[in-house]
């Protein structure tokens, strides 16, 4: 917002005098800078009075001259009616005649520092009163702080008494505040509106929006992530894809300094010069052309046609060639990366990919990601590697596996967590899952699951087996807080337990008096004899303690329900265990564990299938001392 005014210093130098002299003009300021140069003295020194204003107009027809018509006070409302104002040959402007003079020394309003500002078209002006301001008030201060506006709006070329009626307002409130303060001190800027003419509506330039194109690639430290170059820019049904913006031209406007603000014409240059098939749908409106998406997918350019398709073949995904690729699991993306070569990588070191399917014909690098609902992979991942899919199919696998439905044809100590895993070979390597089966199981390889474990054929030993009904993390989590659960119901039992045995108690010591005052009741009630006021007492508070004992027992008896429910959850987990089985369909070699995690009693049983043994089906079971025992049982 530009600012208007004059801040007032003061200084101890003598001051040279301007003798008062009176000037009609148009513009203030130039005849205050004229006026201080020709006497030697700055514009800050010099103050005026406004002795009259005159407000002219005129019509314009082409180039002829037409003289400027004075407007009369009461007529200067209807200059403001939109169709007068906003006609372009209309002209407006005021002369002042103001008399000019060496401001005074003893100025009580030196330190009320008004401002007038605008914004940018000046269309809309202000006033502004500075932080640090202090101003007494006086009986003439309403009038005096209407003059000072009109002053410092005149020195900006700002007109009066028209586009401002609101300002008689403003100056009201300033002044019924200032008069019941009586003297004010402004600890913050305070800012009113105090004119507003016709704002010009700016003009539309033509525009072509690459929407699809405006995907951030900036982490959250706002780096740019050079890795991630938008190879391919996934789309969703019914998403707005391109936007062409129509060229508008705006309207006219006219600023409070009276000038007419023509509007410019639109600049047209981006008319769209492309065409689209049937995967995307035009929609024109009278502002604007959008393309949206038909369908998911990716957005391609082919030959100056916009399409969208669902599957791509890629060479590499490496940081030289695409970057990372983030379609989103529901894009309906299929990608399929060609390198085979054993000695390179498909998925280069570092890069992420996320798709709805992909198929990998070679080599997952170092710290590569890859997240899909569908994945392939042909070649092995790296050790550092994290693959993440609903039905994922590994040939060699030493990195990290994620999913519901997970094959890997030879894991080297690589780590599996999944629902269902069905691995071919397996040297070495951490298996969770509810269901795993190993065809060719050799050595250093651990395995846990919640319900089964195969081996078809077992060549090495130091493998361990374990059976463990919360081996999920969530249903760890669900046991914990069910625990919690039991934990704080079995405390509130215990302790409504002992307030029932305690209200019990004091019952069963006063049932006889209770009695006693029951009958005398009942006795003066019959009589019409007013009852002691003491009976009635004692009486109520005895019924009072039978019904809080009531109301305890019935909570009592809703937490029990509620604890035997969650303790046939808990139940529930630990049944599943003895369902749950080890099966080694060939014979025992080397050293090997199995071992049965409980929940309740926590407990760990461990068993060790001797060398040779032929035991296959393992489950744990109860002895004939009702203790857990891990034992070979029929299939």
């Amino acid at each position: 917002m530009a600012l208007f005014g004059s801040s007032k210093k003061t200084t101890n130098k003598t001051v040279k005098k301007v003798r008062p002299t009176v000037v009609r003009t148009k513009n203030v300021a130039k005849e205050l800078m004229s006026i201080a140069k020709s006497h030697g003295v700055s514009v800050s020194s010099l103050d005026f009075n406004i002795l009259d204003v005159q407000t002219y107009s005129r019509h314009t027809e082409g180039s002829k001259e037409v003289e400027w018509k004075e407007v009369a006070t009461e007529e200067l409302l209807g200059l403001e009616d939109m169709g007068v104002i906003l006609d372009k040959n209309f002209q407006i402007r005021q002369m002042y005649e103001v008399e000019i003079f060496t401001r005074m020394e003893n100025d009580p309003y030196k330190t009320f520092l008004l401002a007038v500002g605008a914004n940018a078209t000046k269309c809309k002006v202000y006033l502004s009163i500075k932080e640090g301001s202090r101003v007494s008030y006086n009986s003439r201060f309403e009038q005096e702080l209407m003059i000072l506006i009109n002053k410092a709006k005149i020195r900006a070329n700002i007109l009066i008494n028209i586009f401002d009626s609101m300002q008689t307002a403003v100056v009201s409130k300033i002044s019924a505040h200032v008069r019941v303060q009586e003297n004010v001190f402004y600890d913050k800027n305070a800012t009113f509106l105090i004119a507003e003419s016709y704002e010009p509506t700016p003009t539309i330039d033509d525009a072509l929006i690459l929407h699809y194109d405006k995907k951030e690639n900036i982490d959250e430290t706002q780096r740019v992530d050079y890795a991630n170059r938008g190879f391919i820019q996934s789309v969703h049904k019914d998403e707005l894809l391109i936007e062409y913006i129509k060229p508008k031209k705006g309207k006219a406007g006219r600023n409070c300094r009276g000038e007419y603000i023509e509007p410019t014409e639109p600049v047209v240059k981006n008319f769209p010069t492309f065409s689209v098939d049937e995967t995307i749908k035009v929609i024109e409106n009278d502002s604007n052309i959008e393309y949206r998406a038909v369908e998911n997918g990716y957005i391609a350019l082919e030959n100056g046609t916009y399409t969208i398709k669902s599957e791509v073949d890629i060479a590499q995904i490496s940081f030289k060639t695409t970057g990372s690729i983030s379609t989103g699991l529901d894009s309906d993306v299929s990608i399929v990366v060609k390198e085979s070569d054993a000695i390179k990588d498909a998925v280069g070191s570092g890069m992420s990919v996320e798709v709805s399917e992909i198929e990998i014909e070679g080599n997952v690098g170092s710290n590569a990601t890859v997240n899909a609902l569908k994945a392939t992979i042909g070649g092995l991942t790296h050790k550092t590697a994290t693959i993440t899919a609903e039905n994922l199919n590994i040939n060699v696998h030493k990195g990290k596996a994620f999913g519901k439905n997970i094959h890997i044809t030879r894991l080297e100590h690589g780590e599996v967590d999944g629902n269902i895993v069905d691995i071919t070979q397996a040297i070495g390597g951490h298996i969770k899952a509810k269901e795993i089966t190993i065809e060719l199981c050799a050595s250093n390889v651990k395995a846990t699951a919640s319900k089964f474990i195969e081996i078809k054929r077992l060549q090495g030993s130091e493998n361990i087996f374990t059976i463990d009904p919360v081996i999920k993390e969530e249903i760890k989590e669900g046991l914990d807080s069910n625990q919690k659960e039991i934990d704080k119901l079995t405390s509130d039992i215990k302790e409504i337990k002992k307030e029932i045995k305690k209200y019990a108690t004091i019952l069963e010591e006063n049932l006889i008096a209770y009695n006693d005052i029951k009958k005398r009741l009942a006795h003066y009630k019959k009589s019409g004899v007013k009852m002691p006021s003491s009976f009635v007492k004692q009486y109520k508070q005895f019924k009072k303690i039978q019904e809080h004992l009531v109301t305890i027992k019935d909570e009592c008896e809703t937490k029990e329900q509620n604890l035997n429910i969650l303790l046939s959850k808990t139940s529930c987990f630990q049944d599943n265990i003895f369902d749950a089985r080890v099966i080694n369909r060939d014979k025992w070699v080397g050293y090997n564990e199995i071992i049965f995690k409980l929940i309740d009693p926590p407990l760990e049983l461990v068993y060790k299938p001797k060398e040779g043994s032929r035991d296959k089906i393992f489950a744990i079971v109860k002895d004939d001392d009702d203790e857990y025992e891990i034992k070979a049982v029929k299939e």
